[in-house]
């Protein structure tokens, strides 16, 4: 039995919240996620590895949420003696995954030790890992040497997110699971290791905060069209395919303007440089900018003055961005790549291109430049689909009834 004590039934829930490198340029739905637990009177300790780099701290409340998390740490070469002969040695050695998995468990090791002792002292029951890599890690580790009960969630590929799924997955209390797509994968990948309970729960935006104070007004046939598109710079998010189409359009006579929001994991000093140089060499200068990471109030901002929004990912888990860009009423044209189309139905609610494909990726923006009416319905429909089926305050939800049931079962 866990040596952690359960908390009463009639208390009010005390929730860790873990989130690796908090908060980072894509974390504004942590943030929201965090508020409305504390709407539902949830009392949320944040945790996180260890702070993002300083290039990638962005957002207006990035002061505050850093000064409201617990860093579990830097990481560290060795955990301490005590750590080590109190680590589950026999589910690590026999989980494999190797040199690899052997490397995040001694990593990790004094973090879920840190973990143990901050949940002990707050009360906390329950841990919710938003991450399947290192946090997910440090919760098992901490729930195997009797720590509080944990729960994960995948947000993409479960290749992304290091050795050691089983052990990770194994001893979690629930999970949630932002598509179908990706549940089917984790039931193939993690067969019995997969929790009983398991919810499909996509992440979502604050439909309130994301939202126009004036109708949508479709762009006029041959006016200079506006298009925003937001992610971090990766190859993987497309930015430089939506370069190129901006280029055929140029090309064609279409008058196009386009802003990309986000940067690079380095802080600008990587992709950054490369996308750069491509829009460079498209002679892009006076039509495209890299803005690079700015704040969520900036991002609604640029959302509400555009016509479209455009993100061309070659893969893409669901699209935080595109919600966004939906709730606030601005026609949305994405991929058809990963889960894309759990969120939008093409035609109906937003327009979907194959990735890679630069010229087809110029003809769907043509055609939205073309065509008002189509602009105009895009519009409502994809406000509609997100107030009803993507609210931030779900996933909130989900996660309270999920820990108060993991709470009432440990005991």
């Amino acid at each position: 039995m866990p040596e952690f004590p359960p908390t009463k039934q009639d208390a009010p829930l005390k929730l860790g919240y873990l989130v690796p490198q908090f908060p980072g340029q894509t974390h504004i739905f942590f943030w929201r996620e965090l508020a409305d637990l504390a709407r539902l009177g949830v009392e949320a300790t944040l945790f996180s590895t260890r702070p993002p780099p300083t290039g990638l701290i962005s957002h207006d409340w990035s002061k505050e949420a850093m000064a409201r998390t617990t860093y579990l740490g830097e990481i560290a070469p060795l955990p301490a003696v005590a750590g080590l002969l109190r680590a589950p040695w026999g589910d690590i050695l026999g989980e494999g995954g190797g040199k690899a998995f052997l490397r995040d468990a001694l990593i990790c090791l004094p973090a879920a030790r840190r973990l143990m002792a901050e949940c002990r002292a707050r009360g906390i029951g329950h841990v919710h890992a938003h991450s399947c890599g290192r946090a997910a890690l440090i919760c098992a580790l901490a729930r195997r040497m009797g720590g509080p009960n944990y729960s994960l969630t995948l947000h993409g590929p479960m290749s992304d997110y290091g050795p050691g799924q089983g052990f990770k997955w194994r001893h979690a209390s629930f999970a949630t699971i932002i598509t179908r797509k990706l549940l089917a994968e984790a039931e193939a990948v993690l067969g019995p290791d997969l929790p009983r309970d398991v919810m499909i729960q996509p992440m979502g935006v604050d439909t309130q905060d994301f939202k126009r104070s004036a109708p949508y007004i479709p762009p006029k046939p041959g006016a200079p069209l506006r298009l925003f598109a937001c992610g971090r710079l990766n190859v993987v998010k497309g930015h430089q395919d939506v370069l190129s189409a901006l280029r055929v359009l140029l090309d064609r006579g279409i008058d196009v303007q386009l802003d990309i929001a986000g940067e690079d994991d380095a802080g600008g000093a990587g992709y950054h440089q490369a996308l750069q140089a491509h829009l460079d060499g498209l002679g892009l200068g006076r039509n495209a900018r890299l803005l690079g990471a700015i704040s969520a109030a900036e991002v609604r901002r640029h959302l509400l003055a555009a016509d479209v929004f455009v993100l061309a990912s070659w893969h893409e888990p669901l699209g935080v961005a595109y919600m966004e860009a939906m709730a606030c009423g601005v026609p949305t044209l994405g991929t058809d790549a990963g889960g894309v189309r759990e969120l939008i139905t093409h035609g109906k609610d937003g327009m979907l291109v194959p990735p890679k494909e630069p010229e087809m990726l110029a003809d769907a923006i043509a055609a939205l430049a073309g065509d008002p009416a189509l602009c105009a319905a895009l519009s409502e429909a994809g406000r509609r689909r997100v107030v009803d089926h993507f609210r931030s305050s779900l996933g909130a939800e989900t996660l309270i009834k999920g820990a108060r049931r993991a709470i009432t079962s440990d005991r």
